[in-house]
Parts: C-alpha cells; sequence; structure tokens
C-alpha cells in the first residue's frame, strides 16, 4: 500500500519533514485509519531519506497517536477519528429514538453542502473513483444484494465527502459514518429491506453522481438534501412496519394457544 502518494523529501532531509508529509496524507484522508505503511526500506526510498531519520519521523508520529507500530506486523495509521460521543452518551442516544432524527438532520444539511462543494471541487481522479463506486453500486444493485449496497452507500458517500475538499467536513462525516456503521442509529438493512427502497436509493445516488460530474453545485446539495429526507422517511415508515408485524405475531401466538 501506499505507492505513489509519497514524495521525496527534496530539501533538508529531517524527521521533521518526514513527519509533516506523512501527516499532511493523513489529514487530507488520503491515508485512513488501518491502512498500512509501506515496509521501511521501501518508505526511505520513496521519501529519499535514511531508514534512520525515517525510524525518528515514524516515533515521533507514534508519539502522537498518529501512526501504530505492531510488532511484526507493520506500521499502521492510528484511530484518529476516535469515538465522537462517550459510551455513556451513546446509550442514551440508542434509548432515544429522537437522537436518530437529530442525526439524519444533520447529515441532511452538512452532506447537502459536501455535495455541493464536491460538484465545484472535484478532480478527475475524484471522479474517477466516484465512478467506479457507483458501478460497483450498480452491480450490487443487480445481484439483490442489500447488505453489499448498504456497505457501498457508505463508500459512496465518504467519497463526496473527499470530492469536496475540506478536511473538516471529511474528518466530521467520516465520524459520522463510523456511527452509522457501527449500529448506533438504525440498521441500514432496515432502510434497504424497505419494499421499494432500493431502487430509490440508487436513483438517488445516481443523482447526486450526475449533478457531481456535470459540476452542478446547485443539483448536488439538492439531490443530497433529497436523498437524505428520503433515508429520515424510508427508515420511520420500516420500523412503524416493523411495530405493526411484531404487533400481528403476539396477536397470533396469543390466539393460537
Amino acid at each position: 500500500m501506499g505507492d505513489g502518494i509519497f514524495s521525496q523529501v527534496s530539501h533538508v532531509r529531517t524527521a521533521d519533514e518526514v513527519s509533516s508529509q506523512i501527516e499532511d496524507l493523513i489529514l487530507e484522508g488520503v491515508l485512513r485509519v488501518g491502512d498500512k505503511l509501506p515496509g521501511e526500506r521501501d518508505l526511505a526510498e520513496q521519501l529519499g531519506v535514511s531508514r534512520p531519520i525515517l525510524r525518528s519521523a515514524i516515533k515521533d508520529l507514534e508519539s502522537r497517536d498518529l501512526l501504530v507500530t505492531r510488532h511484526g506486523g507493520g506500521t499502521f495509521v492510528a484511530d484518529v477519528i476516535g469515538d465522537v460521543f462517550s459510551k455513556t452518551m451513546l446509550e442514551l442516544i440508542a434509548d432515544h429514538p429522537k437522537a436518530t432524527d437529530d442525526y439524519l438532520e444533520y447529515r441532511r444539511d452538512v452532506e447537502a453542502v459536501a455535495a455541493r462543494y464536491a460538484a465545484q471541487r472535484a478532480t478527475d481522479d475524484d471522479k474517477a473513483l466516484l465512478s467506479a463506486i457507483v458501478e460497483r453500486m450498480e452491480t450490487a444493485h443487480q445481484k439483490s444484494d442489500p447488505s453489499e449496497e448498504a456497505a457501498i452507500d457508505v463508500e459512496f458517500h465518504q467519497a463526496v465527502c473527499e470530492c469536496a475538499h475540506n478536511v473538516i467536513l471529511l474528518h466530521t462525516l467520516r465520524s459520522c459514518y463510523r456511527l452509522l456503521s457501527n449500529g448506533t442509529f438504525f440498521s441500514r438493512d432496515l432502510v434497504y429491506g424497505f419494499p421499494g427502497a432500493r431502487t430509490k436509493l440508487l436513483e438517488q445516488h445516481r443523482a447526486i453522481y450526475d449533478a457531481i460530474m456535470d459540476g452542478d453545485p446547485d443539483a448536488a446539495s439538492q439531490a443530497a438534501s433529497a436523498h437524505m429526507e428520503f433515508v429520515q422517511t424510508c427508515k420511520m415508515e420500516a420500523l412503524k412496519a416493523d411495530a405493526w408485524a411484531n404487533v400481528s405475531k403476539l396477536r397470533k401466538k396469543m390466539r393460537s394457544t
């Protein structure tokens, strides 16, 4: 991993220069949590520095919890995102449905901003990455695999955020996606399993994608906002239908005894 993303330190070859380059790659989201750095010899060659200088830089980044080295396993980007909320707060959120609505409301507004920036700032490489994700999303849709679609859904939104080229948006939304992946607010499978939702969600992702590819910030913002409003409505309807199904099962059970 990492071939081509590191550049040689062309001026004063110090550990600080190496640390600064790796810091920038983490901040800009090029290096993500869990990404493994190239081996020491390879990375030193890519950076054009001696191995002692590289070791010093790695040690510095480890001391600041940006990198972590596993004995015999290599050096990885540490969990720089972390948990947004404490365990106590997460338990409160899980017990209060209003928090889910607030979460989706927040994402509706912030993702609209991210999509707007993405339409204005996406590079050709950004668009190529986004195109590959949408292609995989469409393939998963044809296979009727809601779980795979749900996973690619998060990947799509992360890519849109990366296209926005705003590091605060990037890391803020990544923390939100982590809470979603952990099932803190609701299960994505719940939404994807709702009748008709999969096709509608694909269409909405396509609308966001098309607007970004066309460089239309207004359309991108509107498409992202409409998408999140649909997710919120779909989630509410899915929960309601699930509750009705549970009540029906209890009635049937009581009448059969």
